[in-house]
């Protein structure tokens, strides 16, 4: 997640990184000021390979696998990965996942 908003944010832009600790669970977020994703977008970029071809990310190189990876590394933690987007506003990327006394 951090290595797409250092991609996705252009030069002088502004990334983010929370970590937040509620209710049993550990949230982490990646917030940037990037191009953002646009909505019709957004239920896919978790998909292997998907990649986002509009506007400046069409620019960008990648095989659209690192979020699929992120997605399934949390799901195996029993986490749960969610995105807010708007296109020229950025994206805030948030991992949730639950604390445990091991």
């Amino acid at each position: 997640m951090i290595g797409n908003a250092i991609k996705y944010t252009p030069q002088g832009g502004h990334i983010k990184i929370k970590t937040i600790i509620e209710q049993q669970q550990v949230i982490i977020q990646v917030i940037d000021n990037g191009y953002g994703i646009p909505a019709a977008d957004l239920p896919f970029i978790f998909n292997r390979f998907y990649r986002v071809r509009s506007g400046k990310a069409n620019e960008i190189e990648g095989n659209g696998l690192g979020l699929a990876i992120v997605k399934s590394i949390v799901e195996q933690h029993n986490g749960h990965l969610s995105v807010e987007s708007e296109p020229g506003k950025g994206s805030l990327f948030s991992v949730r996942l639950p604390l445990t006394n091991k």
